[in-house]
């Protein structure tokens, strides 16, 4: 696209490392800052790094979904390769229009109700170590709680019984690997695959741990093959899939690159939001108490099913709130194949576009009084008239994360179970600041003391 379009405005920077110095101390406050002082495009000079800031939901939009053939996701994605393989995260082209489409179903709200009853036990499961820790007034590392439950209920959700004997081994594995993955992403180096194979320790840690998964995974996916049972958790539904007009199935190699990628993507991110979300109802006692009494009055102090989360609406909206203030996907990076023309601004084909949920979800043409913490914004009769792209904690367009309903509808469940017994305080004098790393962390493990709500008895399951 030829254009004589002027180039975004672009605040005051380092003569030679450009705005990379504030990129690197507070990038929140960099891009945060720039939208309101410069407008919905701006550009950066990341050393020898152009970089264009667009913000607004039409300009989100345009990127993905009405011009995004214009736009690939960039080198990037590719360091996450060693993981992932081509799956869904990185696939491209026609190659991943098929992998989605084949996995597409396995995602449907009615097939993953039946995994309900596992993400609940595995749930429950963490609960009495938190009531020790109550009765003990001994702090828990809430972050770290969350990543942990998380990768656990993803690994049973996608193996079922027949990782039991390996769950610890699974978690432990896939926590180094992907550790050295976010190092490597936030690198300022490029992708260079060479350099992943030098003897250095994490690259022997991260060979050892991926070579761990493999024969774990591999392993389960022959012995489904050879006995031919159909099971109902992800990597059944997965294998099952078919393409009902061309016949295509998933092949082994595709069948462990899609599981490591739903490992990744349905694990880190989940945690991360619920990790906010209890500092924010900590912060927020009046949020908290109607959280708690939905809760109260919705269950009666039984067991939560899937069949439940329709009348935990507010519970919902808590995890959404969350999500909008602290999206785990904080800035979403673009490459133009060809010159574009946003907001009547260029975009030179080859620099870095980023989307940046963080500002966009704090836009104040869209949000009233967008640092305030109130989950009725997220009350149907409050958002419909809400432009979609406003908010994209999933990402948007045909790459919307395809477990985003699993990611509810987990992050439901925990929430309610930990509501039914728990308050959870924050630890004087330890400050909870996030960490803009590939996911927006809270800087260390957040600890937090945990109450027992009064009155509050041992959850009953129904028959």
């Amino acid at each position: 696209m030829k254009t004589s379009a002027p180039l975004p405005p672009m605040p005051p920077g380092h003569w030679l490392w450009g705005h990379l110095p504030e990129r690197a101390s507070n990038p929140l406050g960099l891009y945060l800052n720039s939208r309101q002082r410069l407008g919905d495009v701006v550009r950066y000079r990341m050393g020898y790094i152009y970089v264009e800031q667009l913000t607004h939901p039409d300009h989100v939009k345009h990127v993905l979904a009405d011009a995004n053939a214009r736009y690939t996701k960039g080198t990037v994605f590719d360091k996450t390769r060693p993981l992932v393989g081509n799956g869904l995260l990185t696939a491209e082209g026609d190659f991943w229009k098929r992998q989605r489409r084949l996995a597409q179903p396995a995602f449907h709200r009615e097939r993953l109700a039946a995994l309900g009853t596992s993400m609940t036990d595995t749930i429950s499961e963490m609960l009495p170590a938190w009531e020790r820790a109550a009765d003990a007034g001994t702090p828990l590392p809430v972050f770290q709680e969350m990543m942990r439950l998380t990768l656990t209920v993803v690994v049973r959700a996608l193996f079922g019984v027949d990782v039991a004997e390996h769950t610890r081994t699974v978690g432990d594995a896939f926590t180094t690997a992907l550790e050295v993955t976010n190092e490597r992403i936030i690198s300022p180096l490029p992708y260079l695959p060479w350099l992943y194979r030098l003897p250095t320790r994490s690259n022997r840690a991260f060979r050892q741990a991926v070579d761990t998964l493999d024969g774990i995974v591999r392993g389960l996916i022959s012995q489904r093959r050879a006995s031919g049972k159909q099971t109902e958790d992800l990597l059944g539904m997965l294998m099952a899939a078919s393409d009902a007009d061309t016949g295509d199935t998933f092949n082994d190699a595709q069948l462990r690159d899609e599981v490591m990628t739903l490992l990744l993507a349905g694990h880190e991110t989940t945690a991360t939001s619920l990790a906010w979300t209890f500092h924010l109802l900590e912060q927020h006692p009046e949020v908290e108490a109607r959280l708690h009494e939905e809760v109260d009055e919705a269950l009666g102090g039984r067991m939560p099913t899937v069949a439940d989360l329709p009348k935990l609406r507010y519970v919902g909206c808590v995890f959404e709130e969350a999500m909008r203030l602290y999206p785990p996907i904080w800035a979403i990076p673009r490459v133009p194949v060809e010159d574009d023309v946003v907001d009547g601004f260029r975009i030179p084909k080859g620099d870095i576009v980023i989307l940046v949920p963080y500002v966009t979800h704090r836009h104040p043409d869209f949000w009233p009084e967008p640092e305030r913490f109130d989950p009725t914004r997220f009350f149907p009769e409050n958002s419909k008239d809400r432009p979609r792209w406003v908010y994209l904690p999933f990402g948007g367009g045909q790459r919307q994360c395809i477990g985003n309903n699993f990611a509810m509808m987990e992050a439901q469940l925990i929430l309610t179970l930990v509501a039914q017994r728990f308050r959870l305080r924050g630890v004087p004098g330890v400050p909870v600041v996030p960490e803009p790393h590939v996911s927006l962390r809270p800087r260390g493990p957040m600890p937090m003391r945990v109450e027992r709500r009064e009155g509050t008895q041992r959850i009953q399951r129904t028959a």
